[in-house]
């Protein structure tokens, strides 16, 4: 007679494992395995202009003080923007937000024209729709290899009751 857990454990043999090259390409895909949310990170310019990117590496550092970070692709066409910045929001997506994570995370479009938002007293473009929107002062800059670790101070932080999305293998998923 089995057991509950060797009933509900794959067998062995069902399960392959493979081991990858240590090149971009197949670490990207062994670090999609990890399910993350997404989110929406902005900030204003230092000539005032809106700013924004989709961003999957987001996490909390500490609750007291309140920390979270994130990080920035050195070579995305607005990191000047965010490597200046001294505040910035993060949005995180709601699973109806696909189409919005995707605009933000093209260049060369105006991601913010038609989109209901509005500027903080800091200068940052707050978004009126997300799952949990958190509004940050930059407390620390960490090299991390072609990025940059961002590290912020939660000054605000607002929820909205919606189902988060998620990225897993490079596509959009949803909580079932």
């Amino acid at each position: 007679m089995s057991t509950e857990a060797e009933l509900l454990a794959p067998a062995m043999d069902e399960i392959s494992e493979r081991q990858h090259a240590l090149e971009p390409l197949h670490l990207r895909q062994v670090f999609g395995q990890f399910a993350t949310g997404v989110t929406i990170v902005t900030t204003g310019s230092d000539t005032g202009e809106a700013v924004g990117m989709t961003v999957s590496s987001f996490n909390t550092v500490s609750l007291e003080p309140p920390l979270i970070l994130w990080c920035i692709d050195k070579k995305t066409g607005c990191f000047d923007a965010f490597n200046q910045c001294e505040h910035f929001a993060i949005h995180v997506l709601s699973d109806q937000q696909d189409n919005l994570s995707s605009l933000f995370a093209r260049r060369g479009v105006d991601k913010f024209s038609g989109l209901n938002y509005h500027m903080s007293d800091q200068g940052v473009p707050l978004l009126h729709e997300y799952c949990a929107r958190l509004q940050c002062t930059l407390t620390a800059r960490y090299e991390g290899g072609d990025h940059l670790i961002m590290v912020g101070r939660v000054d605000q932080m607002h929820t909205q009751d919606r189902a988060p999305l998620i990225f897993h293998r490079g596509g959009y998923a949803r909580i079932a």
